[in-house]
């Protein structure tokens, strides 16, 4: 194997900005509840979720931090990992990512969870986080606690603009790829739409899944002023992937542009649209995350080189999007750190960047385009809403 070269030496020593991840679990799993979480699918007879790249993936980078030899059985590998508890577990993983900040969406939550405040002292004394705020858990709680409809704009509004004045908040997020799609008109609804949608509302079971008042979310985003986290591309089973491709909201991006940053989050195997919308509209970024560690360091270098074929490289951010498994923290840093430090480095020894290109992009992606876009909160003390400093969040 050759020496890593100084691209990747200076990968491997950069603090990351994650911005955007989820909690751990804190709780100790089974050994069949861990593996279920090394998938964004179910579990079906005769196939193990290990047995997928992302599972070999933690066999083989994460068993050593658990002190295993690498490639150990999936049940020597629980075992290890129930024996030490998640409080170890966590820490280990969180520490060797190496994220001095972490943007943590709150709104997802099936399973028991770290607070921000937890998931960076789990990391080091030196880690910070920073709440996204998941918009259409605003929404239903607006509505679960009972609204008229012809007053639910206004009140969701006011309740949006509560969330994002907490200590500590630097984006929202909305999840539309999963609710409707992205095929929907680009318009601001009109007042009456709205509210005949509110009307309504109850027949959708208490999700947010009208394409009226999700068009009303994303405006309200844009309103807020914060930075708009959107999930596109790779996801679960309640996700319809081809309502998820981000050129569909072309003609919305057009009609916002000049307003806020627009993040298009995980992207694959759309993260060839999204290069295209990031190198078209001033407004817009995006990340790989997600596809990182569930390609593994095998392929996610093809993933990122696939994203900078035309993605400008102020525009391109990490992410990890681990949810539950601290494992995921882990591996996502390993997988963006090695393939962007390969493909990079490559292109130095080939004469096609300079050395100092090279690195002004590295720092570029892991950390300094996310405290561009989000800006001094994402690196100052968190203030409370009468601006005084507060603990880390």
């Amino acid at each position: 194997m050759a020496a890593p070269g100084p691209v990747h030496e200076a990968l491997d020593a950069l603090p990351l900005v994650d911005h955007h991840c989820h909690g751990a679990v804190t709780a100790d799993l089974s050994a069949g509840r861990f593996a279920s979480l090394l998938t964004e699918g179910t579990a079906w007879p005769g196939a193990s979720p290990f047995d997928t790249p992302a599972g070999v993936a933690v066999r083989r980078h994460c068993a050593p931090l658990l002190d295993l030899p690498r490639h150990a059985p999936p049940a020597e590998y629980a075992a290890r990992r129930a024996e030490l508890g998640w409080r170890e577990v966590n820490r280990r993983f969180l520490t060797a990512a190496g994220a001095e900040v972490f943007c943590v969406d709150t709104g997802f939550a099936p399973h028991p969870l770290t607070t921000p405040a937890e998931l960076a002292a789990a990391a080091g004394a030196r880690a910070r986080a920073r709440e996204v705020v998941r918009l259409e858990r605003v929404a239903e709680a607006v509505v679960a606690r009972g609204v008229e409809a012809g007053e639910y704009a206004a009140v969701f509004r006011a309740a949006a603009e509560e969330a994002v004045r907490r200590p500590g908040v630097v984006a929202v997020k909305s999840v539309a790829a999963y609710r409707t799609g992205f095929a929907l008109d680009p318009g601001r609804p009109t007042d009456a739409e709205v509210t005949r949608a509110a009307r309504h509302w109850p027949a959708h079971g208490g999700r947010l899944a009208d394409p009226v008042l999700v068009r009303h979310l994303l405006w309200t985003a844009v309103d807020l002023g914060l930075p708009l986290q959107l999930h596109t591309g790779f996801g679960d089973a309640d996700l319809r992937l081809h309502r998820a491709d981000p050129a569909l909201l072309t003609d919305w991006l057009h009609l916002t542009a000049g307003t806020i940053p627009v993040l298009l989050l995980h992207c694959w195997p759309y993260h060839r649209q999204a290069a295209y919308l990031s190198a078209v509209f001033e407004h817009v970024y995006l990340d790989v995350g997600l596809a990182l560690h569930h390609t593994g360091p095998a392929r996610c270098r093809a993933v990122l080189e696939e994203a900078l074929e035309v993605t400008p490289f102020r525009k391109l951010l990490y992410s990890s999007d681990a949810y539950g498994v601290a494992e995921f923290h882990h591996l996502g840093a390993l997988c963006f750190r090695r393939g962007l430090a390969g493909l990079l480095q490559d292109r130095v020894d080939a004469d096609e960047l300079s050395l100092a290109d090279a690195l002004r992009i590295a720092h570029w992606t892991g950390r300094d385009n996310a405290r561009r876009v989000y800006g001094p909160p994402l690196t100052e003390p968190a203030r409370d809403p009468g601006g005084r400093p507060t603990r880390k969040v």
